[in-house]
């Protein structure tokens, strides 16, 4: 009996260090291609990334067994065409979960089940099904005592939100209203998460030149091209963020909350045909990172701060099977072969900067005498491809001046020299950027490198956020010591 009783507790102080971590990045694998590679070969490449959680769209047992031992997060799919009879029938969906979930737990660390793949929008005469779906499978999660470790949900498309703009008036198409009821009361029930595919690419592709190309790939735009959402004064630096909120404040709009947002597929297609010319490599290489590095960030969205959502990238693979234009043959990292197309980083390479005592005093700062149109070049890629944290200069954050590139641009170029200065990294931006001794930090937005009146160095400015996050982690300590310790000494 006290083993079971421990176990329990250890899974709940597991959950417990799960939240406090902060939201992730992880991967979709998708299976319509002509060359699968095999199971083990893409587990090698996800542990050579150093990627810890992936998607799978189905639930392929060879792949289940080769992340076996690993600690990969996966969440696993049912695919559309099993569907149907999972929510006709309580026995399949207890025969999908034994075959699928339960024989390769505690080995595999199957954390979520994805069921279905935006039924209400691609397959809506099978809508019917999805909520007797969820709940059979989740009666058959709780008959296998697993329904505290796997969570289950359903991937939804944008087109479930009606009117995506602005965010704070979004609501859910209203030929949903049942069904979208009866899911998020499923959610709230289990505690789960409202699974959406977030897309840009399609929001920016559709708008036909509403809005800017930065504004969908997460790159700072120029002060009179700033977009708010007119009823909250919001301000939105990118499209991400924008159908995040949109989607809280429709689920908001049927009076549910408290149900977090997880990005199951959001990326950007690096080739198109000749009509698709936002499908570039350097498009996709500056969505993906920028994705990554906001996401990591934990900076939330304007509407929620503090809720991050964590997210998949779309994809690891290109799918050459898949139909449609070009570009939808072409949203992945890689070729099936393994051959990169474009690299990225899937770590948290923009939370501290190592003290640097040589750099104590000195700073990168942008060339005042620059073009803007120059240093906004810069700063772009300072704050993509270039690893720079640029949480601090986004709307709201300490070091944000919509008017004054030069700061901005200061902030980041500093950042990113501190970070690689060590590695090769310079001072130079082309030519935008230069040397400087002189303290450019001011307020609460403080420059890495900066003395303060410890002697330290300031790798940034300390947010609520970082200091709730450690509130939290002490808490968790005081949990530790005072409910599992006894019980241990109980046992022993």
């Amino acid at each position: 009996m006290w083993s079971k009783k421990l176990h329990g507790v250890f899974t709940l102080l597991m959950l417990m260090v799960f939240n406090v971590s902060g939201a992730f990045v992880g991967i979709t694998i998708g299976n319509d291609m002509s060359n699968i590679p095999p199971a083990t070969d893409i587990v090698s490449i996800l542990k050579a990334k150093k990627i810890q959680h992936v998607r799978l769209l189905d639930s392929d047992h060879q792949m289940l067994t080769a992340l076996a031992n690993t600690g990969i997060e996966v969440m696993v799919g049912v695919p559309n065409d099993q569907l149907l009879r999972v929510g006709q029938s309580r026995s399949t969906a207890a025969d999908w979960i034994n075959k699928n979930v339960n024989a390769y737990i505690p080995a595999t660390n199957i954390t979520y089940i994805a069921v279905g793949n935006e039924v209400l929008t691609t397959i809506p005469n099978a809508a019917l099904v999805l909520i007797p779906a969820l709940q059979f499978l989740q009666s058959a999660l709780l008959a296998a005592n697993l329904d505290t470790q796997v969570k289950i949900s359903s991937p939804h498309s944008m087109d479930v939100i009606s009117k995506a703009f602005p965010p704070s008036a979004a609501t859910f198409n209203s030929t949903w209203s049942s069904i979208m009821s009866q899911y998020l009361q499923f959610l709230k029930n289990t505690e789960s998460s409202f699974m959406l595919n977030a897309q840009p690419y399609y929001g920016y592709v559709g708008g036909q030149g509403v809005f800017p190309l930065e504004y969908a790939l997460f790159r700072s735009l120029n002060p009179n091209s700033q977009i708010s959402d007119p009823n909250t004064n919001l301000f939105y630096t990118n499209m991400f963020d924008a159908i995040i909120d949109a989607t809280y404040n429709s689920i908001q709009a049927i009076n549910f909350t408290g149900i977090p947002v997880l990005v199951t597929a959001s990326g950007w297609p690096w080739r198109g045909g000749p009509s698709e010319k936002a499908a570039t490599v350097d498009n996709a290489l500056a969505y993906n990172t920028n994705l990554i590095h906001h996401v990591l960030n934990n900076s939330g969205t304007p509407s929620q701060p503090n809720n991050q959502s964590s997210t998949y990238i779309f994809e690891l693979f290109n799918e050459d099977n898949r139909s449609g234009p070009v570009s939808e043959q072409n949203w992945g990292i890689m070729f099936p072969n393994a051959t990169t197309i474009y690299s990225l980083s899937f770590e948290d390479v923009a939370t501290t900067i190592p003290e640097s005592p040589a750099l104590r005093g000195v700073f990168c700062v942008a060339n005042p005498s620059a073009p803007h149109s120059a240093l906004k070049h810069s700063l772009d890629w300072a704050c993509g491809p270039g690893s720079a944290n640029c949480s601090a200069i986004q709307p709201g954050k300490p070091c944000y001046a919509s008017d004054d590139i030069v700061a901005v641009a200061s902030y980041a170029f500093n950042d990113y020299y501190h970070r690689t200065q060590s590695s090769g990294g310079t001072c130079n931006f082309n030519g935008t950027a230069m040397i400087t001794s002189t303290d450019p930090s001011h307020g609460s937005c403080v420059f890495a490198g900066s003395t303060g009146a410890n002697g330290g160095t300031a790798s940034g400015p300390v947010s609520p956020d970082s200091f709730a996050s450690k509130s939290k982690t002490c808490w968790l300590t005081h949990l530790v010591a005072t409910l599992l310790l006894p019980i241990l000494f109980v046992v022993m």
